[in-house]
């Protein structure tokens, strides 16, 4: 049996960020309380508040992917494979031991630098080989290029323009002999609202596009013969098809409706079977990876994490359902009756936490 897991890490970096000197949208809150006039002063507050968040914001990260217990983990937004690197043995290795030895990761596109990544283990639970048979970034692919250039994109991008704004990270296994291929992806952000239009909408043409090029990827990689080989698309999404609204107060209870959208960047790979959602033999209360809120007017439990299954795999494995990690969510996260589980030890009401995204984790016969 395998356990792939994915697992968006929120800015695992290495670097700090003094930009908030100039530009108070970019200080952190608890900076904004303070009266800093001076750059180098800001710059020696800013490394200590940074250095002793991730710290804690560390370990909780370790502690989410232990409980995960993946034998192939996939990553998004990781700065490199040096930070990798430096938190699997400073964090992760502490937990779990010499367990993820291998990493890969390829430089993708996005301004902030973070990138996908794998790390794995060299044999699953149960004793099969895990071998790293080759690996290729799509990132250089353009619209042009893949033939996705559509009107409605105008405005939001050019034909010219790389489609995927991290990447598409293509990876080859062998388990126990037997052939995987893995594609990992973090897709454009929600972003906010533009000219009167909510931010989901307004860059859904993105991420449908991202989703497009993937299934294109795929197809021309199997010949459009797709069915009966082992793949899986895993990563953060950054959309949903459904969602949970939550209305109510801490104080007189909250009520959690499942709301179904109209249209998601999902359907480009779901609504034909060309793959499968394991998370949907979940209850539909249940299915959430990541709490949303922008007040008490604005608050959603949702899926943005997924491993998608190549019909092969969803047919080999009919009963695997996903496990959710949801002991890094902060205090703050409103989760309904039943679900509550314990955090980790230090997490606080927004911060510090594992990630704002739960990994979701799936075992699945490779035979």
């Amino acid at each position: 049996m395998l356990r792939i897991a994915t697992f968006n890490t929120e800015n695992l970096l290495s670097r700090f960020d003094f930009s908030g000197f100039r530009n108070e949208l970019r200080r952190d809150r608890a900076v904004q309380l303070y009266d800093i006039d001076h750059e180098a002063t800001y710059k020696q507050v800013e490394i200590a508040r940074t250095i002793s968040l991730t710290d804690d914001t560390r370990q909780m990260t370790a502690l989410a992917i232990a409980d995960a217990d993946a034998d192939i983990i996939c990553l998004q937004e990781v700065e490199s494979l040096d930070t990798l690197h430096a938190f699997e043995y400073g964090y992760l290795f502490k937990m779990v031991g010499s367990g993820y030895r291998h990493k890969y990761l390829s430089e993708g596109n996005d301004t902030r630098g973070i990138d996908v990544a794998v790390m794995m283990r060299e044999e699953t639970r149960d004793g099969q080989r895990i071998e790293f048979v080759q690996m290729q970034s799509h990132a250089h692919l353009t619209y042009e290029m893949l033939g996705l250039w559509e009107p409605e994109l105008e405005g939001r991008a050019q034909p010219h323009e790389r489609v995927f704004k991290r990447d598409c990270l293509e990876i080859d296994f062998r388990i126990g002999g037997k052939p995987l291929t893995l594609y990992v992806v973090h897709f454009k952000s929600m972003g906010s609202s533009r000219d009167g239009i909510p931010g989901r909408e307004w860059t859904m043409p993105i991420r449908r596009a991202e989703a497009r090029a993937v299934r294109k990827i795929i197809t021309d990689r199997f010949h459009g013969q797709t069915d009966n080989k082992r793949f899986a698309i895993c990563g953060d999404f950054n959309d949903y098809y459904e969602r949970l609204v939550i209305t109510g107060d801490r104080r007189n209870g909250f009520d959690f409706t499942p709301v179904s959208e109209a249209g998601s960047s999902l359907d480009v790979l779901l609504s034909d079977g060309f793959a499968v959602n394991p998370m949907a033999r979940r209850d539909e209360r249940d299915r959430w990876t990541l709490y949303h809120t922008r007040g008490p007017e604005e608050r959603h439990l949702c899926q943005l994490d997924y491993v998608l299954l190549s019909p092969a795999l969803a047919r080999a494995a009919p009963q695997a359902v996903p496990e959710i990690v949801r002991g890094g969510q902060p205090y703050r996260t409103i989760m309904p009756q039943g679900q509550e589980v314990e955090r980790y030890p230090r997490v606080g009401w927004d911060r510090p936490k594992a990630s704002d995204h739960c990994p979701v984790v799936i075992e699945l016969p490779i035979r």
